[in-house]
């Protein structure tokens, strides 16, 4: 196969899976797959850290965000871009491993569908290291329509994994005591601010950071009358929002070496933060831009602009 008709494959192979998608989570959210919704299912396997209703609205951003990267990926100057053939195959899978959770849960099969979200979230892992998001030069177009939608969705999933496997162990009885229930919620609760701390250091990523706060705060609503579990959240997301805030002044010490391209340009400090951090392409633009601005005499090289 030409490497022409690889690329129109997988971007069809990409619409028809994020299209699938979307229909069998419109048919679950509906009652037709099962005879309940996918809330009222969970409220029957209630955890401590089942977060309130309001979080579960993320599902339409983050399905907005994969219709950005569906569309986007779809237009013709990106079927020679290497995340085609990086993450179209990993995205299709991912989409497989979405809908065979959505029927095992909605007919009840809760401890097996903790594989296919487990599969969800392995896959999209793959996707995020693929694309060297928080890492990579990519221009600003492919970080916000590839890596922002990839990033806010292993976020999310990330919570909904453990969430899953919190329910499917209500489900078998392990944790019916209050004690054990409360354990694991704290365990839970543990493991994602640690997993989201990483993330944000490492990577630099506040999207992730922020879908992570958000699911804590809901599960703080949600579990208002256990202190225990309401204390771990609270001290978790304090951690997350400081190591934003580091990696935030961190980046803006990192800009203010360059003081003479924020100043000539008139660009807030924020906005040269964000191009010299995130997008190379926009550093170098500004150096040229600078360079060409400059008074011939004072131009390197020339000389009057010699000692």
């Amino acid at each position: 196969m030409s490497t022409l008709k690889t690329a129109v494959a997988l971007e069809l192979g990409n619409i028809l899976a994020f299209t699938a998608t979307l229909v069998v989570n419109g048919l679950a959210s509906a009652a037709v797959i099962g005879g309940k919704t996918t809330a009222e299912i969970s409220d029957q396997y209630p955890t401590l850290i089942t977060p309130a209703g309001y979080v579960f609205s993320i599902w339409g951003i983050i399905y907005t965000l994969l219709a950005v990267f569906v569309v986007y990926q779809a237009l013709p100057r990106q079927r020679e871009k290497a995340f085609q053939t990086q993450i179209s195959g990993l995205f299709i899978l991912s989409s497989l491993f979405n809908i065979a959770w959505i029927f095992l849960w909605q007919y009840g099969y809760i401890a097996l569908s903790v594989a296919p979200i487990v599969g969800l979230w392995a896959t999209l892992a793959a996707i995020y290291l693929r694309l060297r998001i928080g890492k990579s030069d990519a221009p600003l177009k492919e970080k916000l329509c590839i890596h922002l939608p990839f990033s806010v969705y292993l976020a999310w999933i990330t919570v909904a994994t453990a969430a899953d496997i919190a329910a499917a162990a209500s489900y078998a009885g392990w944790i019916q005591w209050t004690s054990a229930d409360a354990a694991w919620g704290i365990v839970a609760v543990a493991v994602l601010v640690a997993i989201s701390l990483g993330v944000v250091l490492t990577r630099s990523d506040f999207a992730f950071g922020l879908v992570v706060i958000w699911a804590l705060v809901g599960v703080a609503v949600k579990q208002s009358s256990e202190p225990n579990i309401v204390y771990m959240v609270e001290i978790g997301v304090a951690i997350v929002v400081a190591a934003l805030a580091v990696v935030a002044i961190l980046l803006m010490r990192k800009t203010r070496k360059q003081p003479q391209v924020a100043a000539s340009e008139g660009f807030s400090g924020y906005t040269n933060m964000c191009l010299y951090t995130y997008f190379p392409r926009g550093k170098a633009w500004l150096n040229h831009k600078l360079t060409s601005n400059r008074p011939r005499h004072l131009k390197s090289g020339s000389p009057s602009a010699q000692p």
